[in-house]
C-alpha cells in the first residue's frame, strides 16, 4: 500500500512538501529522488524515524537503504558515532555485529530500541557489554536506570552478564 501511494504521490516528480508525508512512505524511496527537496542526511534523519519493520529484514530496499544512508553520512570503516547513530534511528537495527563491536558503546542504546536481532548481532551486543568499555559501565556497576536505558537488550544478555549486574 504504501508503495502505491509513494507512486501516486511522486506521479509528477517528488513534492516539495515530502517531508510532511508520513515517514514510512520513504522507505520505498531513494535518496537520490530525494536530492531536489533537501540532502541526503535529512532524508536519512527521516527515513530513520520511520518503521523499517514495514521492510522484511532480508528486504533488498532495506538492505539498500542502510548501505545508501551509510555512503551519505561518509562512515569511514565500521565505526559509528552517536550523531551517525541517531540520524541512522531504527536503521541501526541492521548494523552488522562488526559495526556493533567497533563502535562500541555509542549504539547500545540505540539497539535497545531494536523488535530483534541475528545471532551475530547478538554477540557483538554481549561482547561490547562484557567488556566494560561504554558510558554505563560494566555490568556489576549498572543501577535500575541503566537497566531501563538497556531494557530492551535484556533478552540478549547471557546468565555470565546477568549474574554482574547488582540485586
Amino acid at each position: 500500500q504504501l508503495s502505491c501511494l509513494l507512486k501516486m504521490v511522486t506521479l509528477h516528480g517528488v513534492p516539495e512538501d515530502l517531508d510532511s508525508y508520513p515517514k514510512d512512505l520513504l522507505l520505498f524511496l531513494s535518496p537520490s529522488d530525494y536530492a531536489a527537496t533537501g540532502s541526503c542526511s535529512q532524508f536519512f534523519i527521516n527515513v530513520g524515524k520511520a518503521n523499517v519493520d514495514v521492510l522484511p529484514r532480508e528486504a533488498p530496499q532495506r538492505q539498500q537503504l542502510l548501505l545508501e544512508a551509510l555512503a551519505c553520512l561518509k562512515v569511514p570503516g565500521t565505526q559509528i558515532n552517536e550523531e551517525n547513530a541517531e540520524i541512522l534511528g531504527r536503521l541501526v537495527c541492521d548494523l552488522g555485529g562488526e559495526y556493533i563491536r567497533s563502535s562500541g558503546g555509542s549504539l547500545l542504546k540505540d539497539l535497545s530500541r531494536c523488535g530483534s536481532f541475528l545471532p551475530a548481532q547478538e554477540e557483538a551486543i554481549r561482547d561490547v557489554i562484557s567488556s566494560g568499555n561504554t558510558t554505563f559501565g560494566p555490568p556489576a556497576a549498572w543501577s535500575a536506570f541503566t537497566l531501563s536505558e538497556l531494557s530492551g537488550l535484556i533478552p540478549v544478555l547471557d546468565h555470565s552478564i546477568l549474574q554482574q549486574i547488582p540485586k
